[in-house]
């Protein structure tokens, strides 16, 4: 294997693991954002108030985005295997 073809190689598992995870993260993130206001307009410093609704929230992502993220990770997986031949030329 060249060190052309383990670069990209390498990039696409970094693309594929950022477009897998980059629906999850970023919703959460706007969740964490949204609570951290509302805990800082009410005052309220309950420990619980901020993870309940992220974990709600990946629950939700994984729901709505979960088929997308695995044919993703399907089509990342079969396209490196069925390339395995031509890695050893």
């Amino acid at each position: 294997m060249s060190s052309d073809a383990a670069l990209q190689l390498v990039s696409q598992m970094l693309w594929t693991g950022l477009l897998i995870m980059a629906p999850m993260l970023i919703l959460v993130l706007v969740v964490g954002v949204l609570v951290s206001i509302f805990q800082v307009v009410t005052q309220i410093q309950e420990m619980s108030l901020s993870f309940i609704p992220k974990i709600i929230t990946v629950v939700l992502v994984l729901q709505l985005f979960g088929p997308w993220m695995l044919r993703l990770l399907v089509n990342y997986s079969s396209q490196v295997i069925s390339n395995i031949p031509s890695y050893f030329n």
